[in-house]
């Protein structure tokens, strides 16, 4: 199948270099590399961000990355992205037209937005990926609801996402639910830790959540915090001020952000890593730590409500509660057993249901129903 990806605002080609990546950089990049080996001819088209890197890019995971002159070369922040659109759409369009691809998926709102008017009258349906969706923002709404209502399928990453995008007016029977995924020959259970300076080591990846965290470090002597992501200048005065009001500054460490080859041995050096975000997150970041056999304490919202099995591969606590979460962190500090069964169970989890392999599967099957659907759709 001749799949065109769609990601404006997150280039796969972030992940080939050396610089800070986001987990929406390694979603397309890891997609496109697994739809390429199970035999697709994929091309990502996505916003050049700088006239020094060529139009188009072979990767060596197979697939290409055709970078589109649309706006000014350099990033945008997505408030700014909408007026690029319109020539972004254009070069669509014309590519299309001329080299016509079987489905189109396109992520986020804003690629979403583009691939449907480029695809409008050329018979080419679209497969549509939020990740995640803008609550609060009615006019981002309003344009959300179009792309769910217009789109051949909506790939959600978790079943809240498809409740919400029904509220929204999506018909039911065109989602289908497709979680992101790790690569476990990369996070294995064997390999190098990075070194650890007390009794007991809490990662936390992202920045979202890391309050409650800090907050609920003061509950758990002995125990020191790694707090790994990119962090703006006020994220860092901010959490800094956190951690001395709750007394615990001496006991964490902001990592800043970790390359992805040293994510593996940082994330074996936990204990137990936490994400307890207060909203939808990407997911990911709990599928890492469980592929490298570390019991994960998450917060029960969105994707982590069904990767995480409370229970059996962690522990689910309620968003922004910094004492369920000390109960959590406590007892598992306090059980070395558990936290090995639970990470036991978790690595055989992400192998049975989480791999970017099983994850291109489940996408190409959205892709076939696209097809099929798009002729007689109206």
């Amino acid at each position: 199948m001749k799949i065109a990806m769609v990601s404006a605002q997150a280039s796969p080609l972030a992940v080939l270099g050396d610089g800070p990546v986001g987990r929406r950089h390694v979603h397309i990049a890891e997609l496109s590399a697994a739809l390429t080996r199970e035999g697709h001819d994929v091309t990502v088209y996505t916003r050049r961000e700088s006239r020094r890197t060529p139009a188009t890019v072979e990767t060596p995971d197979g697939y290409r990355v055709v970078q589109v002159l649309a706006g000014p070369p350099k990033r945008l922040q997505e408030d700014d992205l909408l007026p690029a659109l319109g020539d972004f759409t254009r070069v669509l369009r014309s590519r299309w037209t001329k080299d016509r691809p079987d489905v189109v998926h396109a992520h986020f709102w804003s690629s979403g937005l583009a691939s449907l008017l480029a695809a409008k009258d050329l018979g080419i349906p679209v497969v549509q990926t939020f990740h995640t969706l803008g609550a609060g923002d009615a006019d981002r709404t309003r344009v959300e609801r179009m792309i769910a209502k217009q789109a051949g399928q909506v790939v959600a990453t978790s079943s809240d996402e498809v409740l919400s995008l029904t509220r929204l007016g999506m018909p039911r029977v065109r989602a289908s639910v497709v979680s992101g995924g790790v690569d476990p020959a990369k996070f294995t259970v064997e390999g190098e830790s990075a070194r650890r300076t007390a009794r007991h080591r809490i990662v936390s990846v992202g920045i979202p959540g890391a309050d409650v965290v800090i907050t609920a470090l003061a509950a758990l002597p002995e125990t020191e915090l790694v707090l790994a992501g990119s962090l703006t200048a006020e994220d860092a005065r901010r959490l800094r001020g956190t951690a001395e009001r709750a007394g615990v500054a001496g006991r964490m460490r902001t990592a800043g952000w970790v390359p992805r080859a040293d994510l593996p041995a940082l994330l074996r050096s936990a204990d137990i890593v936490v994400c307890a975000p207060r909203s939808d997150p990407s997911g990911l970041v709990p599928l890492e730590a469980m592929a490298c056999g570390v019991s994960v304490v998450a917060a029960s919202v969105g994707v982590l409500t069904e990767t995480v099995i409370d229970g059996v591969t962690g522990s689910l606590v309620s968003p922004g509660n910094p004492k369920e979460l000390v109960g959590a962190l406590r007892r598992l500090l306090s059980d070395a057993s558990s936290r090995e069964t639970f990470g036991v169970a978790a690595r055989d989890r992400v192998q049975a249901r989480y791999s970017w392999d099983r994850v291109a599967v489940e996408c190409a099957r959205a892709y076939a129903s696209a097809v099929q659907e798009a002729p007689t759709r109206v």
